[in-house]
């Protein structure tokens, strides 16, 4: 039943309540996400589960999660099981609402055998090279099969014999009835049932026929009392076949076939044939590389379940094919960690430093705020010692106009620490690299004193030599520079992937108390980005991934 006084956002909730109103089912509204198992769920999934997801909340119904499993070859209780998980974890949970197309596999095949009976599907013995052929284009019709007319009686025996393993495979297949001369070409006697031997991952070698998905996913609706079928726009010309198999069967109360329209992603490929490419390839680290918009992709990089659901939601409802940039996604993930997580001091790329007047066997602890968007999070505790790490980055022998940071014989604020001054520059007799600073500090100039005789005109974050781990950071970049790249045939994929879509930095220090961070544990590491602590952790060695830089690229930001 609808709540009281349900706002409608959309066409697609109007209909919704149009059908409420009106009386057209005398059951709870339900919606369905049926994901084959034969890959992993990917950020233009997370889309889908929201529309279906969004509506059944909206109206007080149910959520069905439903398996599309009526293809052995490649589908798998591998990818069964991570589409429950990635469901769960994104928050779209479907609790005791868990269902197998395969479990219906004896009524679709009396529902094949009742179309039989009313003269609407036929056994034809057309090669797939001929079926096609016979079909037509989409400007000329196609023309009838030789099997089309034969009786009731024949195609029985032999539908029954396709189910006992009788014929090849490729040699048989149940077609519907419908029109060779239909300018849809899905209604022109589309394919019901094939012959596959395989070993399904379910009924294992019970069955060796399986029905083909449009005919499949109507009776998986009617049969769980799925109210409306929400599914992409590519799927549209689909309805009148959806609408077919129902009205020829007689169901009552009938599901609706309704369509949103499909999202596409710039900077990242969804397609699930190029992403089993890359994985079963190796090219990637798994289902799980960071640099793939699988969902455990990004939640091993770093995102959030709550991040992923804010960017589909506020995509809203398309009614067309649309596209949104990747770079929104992270904007949203930005304003989600913003004010929720610790900012530290990590240092990539460290050069050492010495203050030569600081006590040799002194150390303090200096408080430093977690978070200055919020207070709430209280403050640490920062050992300062003799030596120290800051960033090569934020030294210049000689330094160039605008440059703001540390140079010889100039002065630079340590952050949340003192003013240093560099006095001598040692570099690596061999190479002639910079390995040491040596300066000085004015201890009158400790941070929070109120000290303003002079100022400076940067401040660089650091971390003590002796009070700091030693981790590595992996830093990502597109794992394609342009995405319309993958379609070109004449280069391999390690010629169309960025070579610099994973770097990883090995010396790279840390405040030492972070050692005890938890797999998934999201930090803001000053001036280089959100960053997560990676599964692939141990107690001997943290490993981060950089989720997102702080620079925020997405012109339609908010906050």
């Amino acid at each position: 039943m609808m709540k009281e006084k349900v706002a409608l956002d959309n066409s697609l909730e109007k209909t919704v309540a149009e059908d409420l109103q009106n009386g057209a089912y005398n059951r709870t509204i339900c919606t369905r996400f049926p994901p084959e198992p034969n890959g992993y769920l990917h950020i233009g999934s997370a889309y889908a589960i929201h529309m279906n997801y969004a509506i059944a909340q909206k109206f007080n119904g149910n959520f069905n999660l439903r398996f599309d499993d009526t293809n052995p070859l490649k589908e798998d209780m591998e990818y069964v099981d991570s589409i429950i998980e990635d469901i769960n974890w994104l928050g779209y949970s479907p609790e005791e609402r868990i269902f197998y197309g395969s479990d219906y596999s004896n009524e679709i095949f009396h529902a094949a055998l009742n179309l039989i009976k009313k003269e609407k599907a036929y056994v034809c013995e057309l090669s797939p090279e001929q079926i096609k052929e016979y079909r037509g284009t989409l400007t000329e019709p196609g023309k009838n099969s030789p099997y089309r007319n034969r009786t009731v009686e024949e195609n029985l025996d032999l539908f029954w014999r396709m189910k006992n393993g009788e014929f090849p495979t490729g040699s048989h297949v149940l077609r519907a009835k419908i029109d060779m001369a239909s300018p849809n070409m899905n209604l022109r006697d589309p394919i019901l049932y094939r012959i596959i031997y395989a070993s399904h991952y379910r009924t294992g070698n019970e069955w060796c026929i399986y029905p083909m998905y449009d005919f499949a996913h109507p009776l998986q609706d009617a049969i769980e009392g799925v109210t409306h079928s929400l599914c992409s726009i590519e799927f549209k010309d689909h309805r009148p076949l959806y609408e077919w198999v129902l009205t020829e069967l007689e169901i009552k109360e009938a599901p609706k076939q309704r369509e949103f329209g499909r999202v596409n992603i710039t900077g990242v490929v969804t397609s699930k044939r190029y992403l089993r490419e890359l994985v079963l390839g190796k090219l990637v680290d798994g289902w799980d590389d960071p640099r793939l918009p699988t969902i455990r992709g990004l939640r091993r990089r770093g995102f959030t379940p709550e991040s992923i659901r804010t960017f589909v939601d506020e995509l809203g409802f398309v009614r067309n094919q649309s596209t949104a940039d990747i770079a929104m996604l992270e904007s949203t993930l930005r304003r989600e960690l913003k004010s929720k997580v610790n900012t530290v001091m990590a240092v990539l790329n460290p050069l050492k430093v010495t203050i030569t007047n600081y006590p040799e066997d002194k150390t303090e602890l200096l408080s430093m705020e977690n978070n200055p968007e919020n207070p709430a999070l209280g403050n640490r505790e920062v050992v300062f010692s003799k030596e120290i790490y800051i960033e090569k980055e934020d030294f210049m022998e000689v330094p160039i106009k605008g440059f703001k940071r540390l140079a010889l014989h100039a002065e630079v604020r340590l952050k949340g620490a003192y003013f240093i001054k560099c006095n001598e520059v040692i570099k690596d007799e061999a190479t002639g690299e910079i390995i040491e600073l040596r300066c000085t500090y004015d201890p009158k100039t400790k941070s929070g004193t109120g000290f303003s005789e002079r100022k400076v005109k940067g401040t660089i974050h650091w971390v003590s030599a002796i009070n700091s781990e030693i981790v590595e950071l992996n830093l990502f970049e597109k794992l394609f520079e342009d995405e319309t790249i993958v379609k070109d045939t004449e280069k391999t994929w390690e010629e169309k992937m960025n070579p610099n879509s994973k770097v990883t930095l090995r010396h790279c220090r840390i405040e030492s108390w972070m050692k005890d961070s938890k797999i998934e544990e999201r930090f803001q590491f000053l001036r280089h980005g959100y960053f997560c602590v990676d599964k692939y952790s141990t107690e001997e060695k943290l490993i981060f991934n950089r989720i997102v830089s702080l620079k925020d690229s997405w012109k339609g930001k908010k906050g």
